[in-house]
């Protein structure tokens, strides 16, 4: 076809299709027209299939068809095409030189982004030899001059004496992790252009997002120190950017939405209602399930007079035996939110938790910060599976995350506090393979004292054989899995509760009711009271504020600007059931807070160190310096320690008393 004819056919379908769509961007002063494949096609294949094939050069004459269209739009008013056929939706890894040159799509997330800054589109030069005007189209990285002089043949000395700009941005894309497990994901290099850089466009190629890209797969060398390499680095020169997740609050809620929300907040079981629609195919798990949906709509955030900060977000950790649906929950908790993600413990590095910096001269310009997981879910939540697994170090990074939410930096001349309001849902499996109730949490799973206490509720998911319980189990999978595909049917659908949980978060702002204030004060006290002198503490300050945050959340729930005494109750029920499963000391029969906390020493053991010292004072003026191991021993059983010996290394251990010889023991 030639170009009369083509920018002829474009006019025609202009007309047709999208001549109200012009009119309004005319009027509006827009700099873009967003135009579907899919109505080009049906128009005429042949022009779509130009476009597929020779993208650069056929979108040149649909830009000019526009302006014959409408006169009166912008002088670099651009024409974005979405919505290619599959087989133009590319997967990164199999980007192949075939696809250069062509009109792609891509789909990805985020990683890495530059500022947006200025670039020449043109630029004009003056010959000294004549004076004469050139002007050079821009391509390439650096400024290209003139060759030589039109007028007079001059070959250099050129002066730049005008040029225009435009704004440039590079991201980096990589695949998103659904599907690329077991495997590396792959990165692409993306240049966005004019008004893709725009604010509002800006936002959605921020890292963290994911977005599906439109554009034409070009080359460029690789930069090899003073030589030119044979291997070519390849980016996607945007067309058209569309969002695929959708931030809280761009989450379309209609009136119908609103009404629906309202009406079931009304339900008198709504709380079952949700219950029932997180992770309906796994059976039972109810207090658990009722917790996250509890976590989805957070307590509030008090910002007190001081500008100190006190987070409303709620964590909660699961610790139990292998096969009891800890990966399961999570994964599906991680799509119930927009944002959320899903890691797993062995494959998360502090840099893949917090952030990262990175050098890159070629296209960022030198150092660049680049954003982990607990950002990229900034004011959502982030599931982390085998927590106990991520290295030592990296936990470190955990403590500042968890509790003043943020992550804060300072590497290379990059000083940075990133925002990290991200709630976390972590799971565990206990070092024995199993949990036993019977011995502290510190001694059954390799997480930091200091991490478990940021915990707001802990649970142990227990595998104990009961044949009335797994025959309802057994029963409820072939239901769900092969006799009833909708047996498992969520109460409430995905969509509907991701807008319920962001109109929940939007506008409903609870108050504590001096009632609700009252209960949970009352709660707190009485739990307190009884740590007597040698008793465990049961609670401590750091679950006095997570049971405000579960009442805010519980309230949230009803979209009611006021807590009530029954939203103070279930929290403290919840409450109860996570100290009675990780705070219950078995010796005494009562809360251990300590025990909960992973604290090396729980109180139970602290009474009988207590006792341990007494016999060493009292054997010490019978003996002197060095006493008898076994009479210490001894003497404890009679006094009813029963685990004498294992008490006596403990103490070795941390240093309250040490052995100068075999079997002799002496106080500091």
């Amino acid at each position: 076809m030639e170009r009369e004819e083509i920018i002829e056919r474009f006019c025609l379908f202009l007309e047709e299709i999208y001549k109200k769509e012009l009119t309004i961007c005319s009027l509006e002063g827009k700099k873009s027209l967003s135009i579907d494949f899919f109505e080009l096609d049906k128009f005429d294949v042949e022009l779509a299939d130009l476009l597929l094939e020779n993208p650069e050069e056929t979108l040149q004459y649909f830009e000019e068809a526009v302006r014959q269209v409408e006169p009166d739009l912008p002088e670099n008013f651009r024409i974005r095409v979405y919505n290619l056929p599959e087989d133009r939706e590319i997967r990164i890894r199999n980007l192949r030189a075939e696809h250069i040159g062509k009109f792609i799509s891509v789909d990805g997330i985020v990683v890495r982004a530059s500022e947006v800054r200025p670039e020449i589109s043109k630029a004009v030069f003056q010959c000294v030899e004549c004076g004469a005007e050139i002007e050079v189209e821009q391509k390439t990285t650096t400024v290209k001059k003139p060759d030589k002089c039109p007028n007079c043949g001059n070959r250099r000395g050129f002066n730049l004496i005008k040029q225009e700009l435009y704004d440039a941005r590079w991201i980096v894309i990589e695949e998103p992790f659904e599907i690329v497990e077991a495997e590396r994901p792959s990165t692409l290099m993306i240049y966005l252009k004019e008004d893709l850089t725009e604010p509002k466009l800006r936002n959605k190629t921020d890292p963290g997002n994911r977005i599906k890209i439109t554009g034409i797969l070009k080359e460029i060398p690789r930069r090899l120190k003073g030589s030119r390499s044979r291997q070519m680095e390849i980016y996607l020169e945007a067309n058209h950017i569309e969002a695929l997740e959708v931030e809280w609050e761009e989450l379309e809620i209609s009136e119908e939405d609103e009404k629906k929300i309202i009406e079931l907040a009304k339900s008198p079981d709504i709380y079952e209602k949700l219950i029932k629609s997180i992770a309906p195919g796994i059976y039972g798990l109810e207090h658990i399930k009722e917790a996250i949906a509890l976590q989805l709509f957070g307590g509030e955030i008090k910002v007190l007079p001081d500008k100190s900060r006190i987070r409303g977000d709620l964590h909660i950790l699961l610790v139990g035996d292998p096969s009891t649906a800890k990966s399961q929950i999570m994964k599906t908790v991680a799509q119930l939110i927009p944002r959320g993600r899903y890691v797993s413990g062995k494959g998360v590095s502090g840099v893949g938790l917090t952030a990262a910096v990175t050098r890159d001269e070629e296209f960022f310009g030198g150092w660049v910060l680049e954003a982990g997981a607990l950002v990229l879910c900034n004011k959502s939540l982030l599931c982390i599976d085998e927590f106990e697994k991520i290295d030592k170090s990296d936990q470190v990074a955990l403590h500042e995350a968890m509790e003043q939410q943020t992550i804060s930096i300072a590497k290379a001349n990059i000083v940075a506090t990133l925002p990290a309001q991200t709630a976390i849902l972590a799971g565990g499996n206990p070092k024995l393979g199993r949990f036993d109730p019977y011995l502290p949490i510190k001694e059954q799973i390799d997480i930091p004292e200091t991490l478990l206490a940021r915990f707001d509720l802990k649970f142990a998911l227990r595998d104990r054989p009961n044949p009335e319980v797994d025959e309802k189990i057994a029963d409820y999978i072939l239901q769900t899995r092969h006799f009833q595909a909708d047996f498992a049917k969520p109460e409430i659908d995905p969509l509907t509760l991701k807008k319920y949980v962001a109109y929940a978060r939007k506008n409903c702002h609870p108050k504590l009711s001096e009632e609700a204030g009252r209960r949970l004060k009352n709660f707190f006290v009485s739990m307190r009271e009884k740590a007597m002198e040698e008793a465990p503490i049961p609670i401590t300050l750091r679950q006095y504020e997570a049971l405000i945050r579960l009442a805010e959340a519980s309230a949230k729930i009803r979209l009611s600007n006021v807590v009530t005494e029954e939203d103070a109750e279930r929290a403290i029920r919840l409450m109860k059931v996570s100290l009675r499963e990780f705070g219950f000391e078995p010796e005494t029969g009562q809360f251990d807070i300590d025990r909960a906390e992973g604290l090396k020493t729980t109180a139970a053991q602290r009474s009988k160190i207590r006792i341990m010292l007494d016999i060493i004072d009292e054997l010490t003026k019978v003996q002197g310096a060095e006493i008898n191991r076994d009479d210490i021993i001894k003497k404890a059983i009679e006094m009813g320690v029963e685990n004498a010996e294992e008490i006596l290394n403990k103490m070795i251990r941390e240093g309250i008393i040490y052995s100068p010889r075999v079997n002799k023991i002496s106080k500091l």
